[in-house]
């Protein structure tokens, strides 16, 4: 069951406000005293591969003696670069 809306935001919804904002003034978060969150330098994501290119890529990581996962993150990388400047 739905919680019923306070009733400050109900008066809001049943009148104008337009006539109480100060359209020449231009607000920002900043204005208000607002932060959004850092965004994080890396992301998690998941993904699926074949059982058999996962091992391939674990074993070229293996032989590099770099975690797969690294080896992953070169390869995408080298991969974009390459294909931008084609």
């Amino acid at each position: 069951m739905k919680k019923p809306r306070r009733n400050e935001i109900t008066d809001y919804d049943q009148s104008d406000t337009t006539e109480r904002v100060d359209q020449s003034k231009v607000l920002s978060l900043k204005n208000l005293g607002l932060k959004l969150p850092p965004t994080p330098p890396t992301q998690v994501v998941s993904i699926r591969l074949p059982t058999a290119l996962l091992n391939v890529i674990r074993a070229k990581a293996s032989a590099r003696d770099v975690p797969y996962q690294s080896l992953i993150k070169m390869l995408l990388s080298r991969s974009l670069h390459w294909r931008s400047a084609a």
